[in-house]
């Protein structure tokens, strides 16, 4: 249903909880324009309804409006998923020209100390005018806000923020704890108390302010005490093809070791997605351990999140420790608290910023 063109790493913020792999410096190499424009004919084939464009940032593509352009030929919903840099009133009027559906505009804070600190970018300004253009030439826009315990007690600036800037969406999605967000966990991890309270928060708003905008509001997996319906299924409703080729089940599959996941460039994307070893490794049930194979929620929530399972057991296959029900899930509730007691202590490493150069350190190049 869903088919998402990561089209570049490169991105020109630096963002702490990027979900984008922290090798990706390992590996430059984009699909040509040519091929892009293959992946798209061939998700539609497949009865992919939306597209996303997204990064890394994806303006920096020149051919962002070639692809655009084909994605509505073909009848696709197409979202573009930004920073806003390199937006300009031009570019915005090409990507409109070419049929562009829906904007979702990402920013880090309310205030630009905050923002431009979590991105290590002065990038406030820019921000804000480009929401003024999205709304300038008419689109639905999405804002999106990644919250952590340095900014989740401004929620309700940001949803306020959201409210001036005229967006009909505002998603506050919780960090979730992959990529670089996952090197800097113990860093970002917010307490109880603050998600307590920022939950009350966005509660009061939502009555305040009624339907002039919808906040969807995601909790961090590491407080629940269920898991989460991962993409509804891994291989189920979502397909990322990334920047150099590789389909993926979700955004984050490539973290998991010992799997090859097929090349786009190689194999067409209905053999990928019915016959490849990948898309096929956690579908159903039979792959399923206990507590999972015998739980009546499992056609429910799936198990949880592979990725994560993975992060926090060392094995994908296990059920993911945010369940109640795993083995594990008291040592997911060790790490909460080990965050906190370091954050009590001041005794946090520094963050690590996204960087070409913390790329090459945490690949071992």
């Amino acid at each position: 249903m869903w088919l998402l063109a990561e089209l570049t790493y490169r991105c020109p913020l630096h963002c702490v909880f990027c979900y984008n792999p922290v090798d990706y410096i390992a590996n430059r190499k984009e699909l040509g324009t040519e091929q892009w424009l293959d992946v798209l004919r061939q998700g539609r084939k497949l009865g992919a309804a939306q597209l996303g464009f997204s990064g890394g940032e994806p303006l920096l593509r020149d051919d962002l409006e070639d692809l655009v352009a084909e994605g509505r030929r073909l009848g696709y919903y197409t979202n573009l998923i930004t920073s806003g840099i390199g937006l300009t009133e031009e570019r915005l009027r090409r990507l409109a020209d070419a049929g562009l559906d829906h904007i979702q505009l990402s920013f880090q804070d309310s205030t630009r100390e905050m923002n431009d600190f979590l991105s290590s970018t002065r990038t406030y300004e820019l921000k804000s005018r480009v929401a003024k253009l999205i709304k300038q030439f008419d689109y639905p826009m999405v804002l999106n806000v990644v919250l952590h315990r340095y900014n989740l007690d401004h929620v309700e600036r940001i949803i306020e923020m959201a409210l001036a800037m005229g967006a009909e969406y505002l998603e506050l999605a919780n960090t979730q704890y992959y990529g670089w967000g996952l090197v800097n966990r113990a860093q970002l991890m917010p307490t109880r108390e603050q998600l307590r309270k920022a939950e009350a928060v966005v509660e009061a708003c939502r009555e305040r302010i009624g339907n002039r905008m919808r906040i969807l509001f995601v909790v961090p997996d590491y407080f629940e005490g269920r898991p989460k319906a991962c993409m509804n299924g891994w291989g189920s409703v979502f397909l990322a093809v990334a920047a150099d080729g590789a389909a993926l089940p979700c955004h984050a599959a490539r973290a998991i070791p010992g799997m090859v996941f097929p090349d786009v460039t190689k194999e067409s994307l209905r053999d990928i997605w019915y016959d490849s070893d990948a898309f096929n490794k956690f579908r159903g049930d039979a792959w399923m351990k206990e507590p999972c194979r015998g739980c009546e929620d499992k056609h429910k929530d799936f198990g949880g999140c592979r990725c994560q399972a993975l992060a926090l057991t060392g094995d994908a296959a296990n059920t993911d420790p945010v369940c109640s029900k795993s083995p594990r899930h008291g040592e997911l509730q060790r790490i909460v608290v080990q965050a906190h007691k370091a954050q009590a202590a001041d005794v946090l490493k520094p963050l690590v910023f996204r960087s070409d150069a913390n790329s090459r350190l945490l690949s071992g190049m």
